[in-house]
């Protein structure tokens, strides 16, 4: 894992559809660094590489799958997928689903989750949706206190979310009207 100082960092979003060789090692590390920090998204201990590196080219693949790759100074240090909902799901076809959101520990507090999760509703709203739902373990204050900030509402809680390290883990339900909503039957 590479330590940096960051000040003054250049924060940059790309929403991708390839993933260079270089691009892969960085997201590749930066998801190992989030994962021992307990921000993994179902992992709870980092993965073989080689499994991360199918993930991840495997997210590309899927059309109702969105990546959004965060980059300061030029190094990926995150991302976040933005998820239609299933063609066949017509009652729900107003929202999408902000998925396995996460900024690498180093990078953490110059503001690159709350840009990255901005640049995901700014696509879902692109998009047509009207409301993004996301969820996250109870564990993970500074991921729900952005959430919360950012105007997201909790609506439920699954007590027995996770199990990290044998303990049983709740998780937290959240959406957010990204769009204005109506009552399409008036």
């Amino acid at each position: 894992m590479r330590m940096r100082t960051i000040d003054n960092a250049q924060i940059n979003i790309d929403i991708i559809d390839r993933l260079s060789p270089a691009d892969v090692n960085d997201l590749c590390d930066a998801t190992d660094a989030a994962i021992e920090a307990g921000g993994g998204f179902g992992w709870v201990t980092p993965p073989a590489r080689e499994v991360l590196e199918r993930y991840w080219k495997g997210v590309l693949v899927v059309p109702e799958r969105h990546l959004l790759v965060v980059r300061i100074d030029g190094v990926v240090c995150g991302a976040a997928q933005l998820v239609e909902p299933s063609r066949h799901n017509e009652a729900q076809a107003f929202s999408a689903q902000l998925l396995a959101c996460f900024i690498a520990p180093w990078a953490r507090g110059h503001g690159a989750g709350r840009k990255l999760a901005e640049t995901g509703e700014k696509l879902a709203i692109e998009m047509g949706y009207k409301v993004l739902q996301l969820d996250v373990r109870e564990t993970q204050a500074a991921a729900i206190h952005l959430y919360e900030s950012m105007g997201y509402r909790r609506w439920g809680t699954n007590p027995s979310y996770a199990i990290v390290e044998g303990k049983i883990i709740a998780g937290y339900f959240y959406s957010k009207a990204i769009s204005p909503l109506r009552d399409l039957s008036a």
